[in-house]
């Protein structure tokens, strides 16, 4: 399958990039990161088509964008805001595909777990409020979205056939966990190695959100257009 070769080579690469932050060099890892994304928007452009491929493009692009402006984001707060903004696209987009993916059933048993993205989005909320000053709004519109995302993973996971349900679910976790870890770090107090355990689930949950993708493609239904 002419996928697995670049699926193979954004584990090395990333395997790399990550070991470069976990023994303190990020000076060399900061030349790096540009070219991993690249690889799953690569990978997803020549697999063969399936309902969603072109919303998971268009995701995994303003993710790609997002990915460069946080790079200097120490430089100037604007690269920080506008990698935020290129995230919530990124985000908003995720939200869309699961709703269009393909189901086998409507189950709706994730509404049960409701209140406990409610109480996340509660609790990241209280514990970073009094630390935003004027990113206040910027950060409760972000956290609202990953919030929403984090539930229509839940919903897909219900939804989905196996064992794609139960990738999107860990990727959207590790993306929460991913930009929890960078609020906090940013906004509260440093996280030991906060760059490795930021990049490390962040690539974690976009592999595993387009392997589910990737995956799920098999009992898609081409009858609705994108």
């Amino acid at each position: 399958m002419k996928t697995k070769k670049f699926i193979r080579s954004f584990i090395a690469f990333s395997s790399l990039y990550l070991f470069l932050l976990f023994v303190g060099r990020e000076n060399i890892a900061w030349w790096f990161k540009p070219f991993l994304i690249p690889f799953l928007l690569y990978t997803v452009s020549v697999s063969d088509p399936f309902r969603t491929q072109k919303i998971l493009l268009f995701a995994l692009f303003f993710s790609w964008v997002g990915d460069v402006l946080l790079m200097f984001a120490n430089q100037h707060a604007l690269f920080f805001i506008l990698g935020l903004i290129s995230f919530l696209i990124a985000h908003l987009a995720y939200i869309i595909l699961f709703q269009r993916q393909n189901k086998i059933n409507e189950n709706n048993n994730y509404l049960w777990f409701i209140p406990f993205v409610i109480i996340y989005l509660v609790t990241i909320l209280r514990f970073l409020w009094p630390f935003l000053n004027e990113m206040k709004i910027p950060v409760l519109v972000y956290a609202i979205v990953i919030s929403l995302m984090l539930l229509m993973s839940i919903k897909a996971y219900f939804q989905w056939e196996k064992p794609s349900n139960l990738w999107v679910l860990i990727g959207a976790l590790l993306f929460v966990i991913s930009d929890s870890i960078l609020a906090i770090n940013k906004f509260h107090s440093p996280v030991p190695m906060s760059s490795f355990w930021i990049m490390s689930t962040y690539l974690g949950a976009q592999f595993c959100i387009m392997t589910s993708l990737i995956n799920n493609k098999k009992t898609a239904s081409f009858g609705d257009s994108l």
